[in-house]
């Protein structure tokens, strides 16, 4: 599959909750500061490898300030709301599915058991 990281990069810890903050805030930029007070437990250091791959893959608009001190906001862009439309619909089947799921579990893990 040609992903490229991007499934990769959906797949860790702080990615996706990035991009539903940046999509709450709905036509509004939001400063990095706020980004950090609103995910509960990232770290600075993290906040902003998500933000720059991100950023990178097109997903998030940067936008810098020049001011003293410097602001910089960051936006979701129109190809980064998409990507969150499409995390819908895996939500969704996996909401369905995961009792299928659970069940498969258990019973492959029985079978490993004996």
């Amino acid at each position: 599959m040609p992903s490229n990281g991007i499934c990769g990069r959906l797949g860790d810890k702080w990615t996706v909750q990035v991009l539903w903050h940046l999509s709450l805030a709905r036509g509004k930029r939001l400063r990095f500061s706020a980004l950090k007070k609103e995910i509960e437990g990232i770290t600075q250091r993290m906040l902003t490898l998500a933000l720059r791959n991100l950023e990178r893959d097109g997903l998030v608009s940067r936008y810098y300030f020049p001011e003293v001190p410097p602001r910089v906001e960051y936006e979701l862009t129109e190809m980064g709301a998409g990507m969150l439309q499409a995390l819908e619909t895996i939500n969704s089947w996996l909401t369905d599915n995961l009792p299928r799921i659970e069940e498969n579990r258990r019973v492959y893990d029985d079978a490993e058991q004996q």
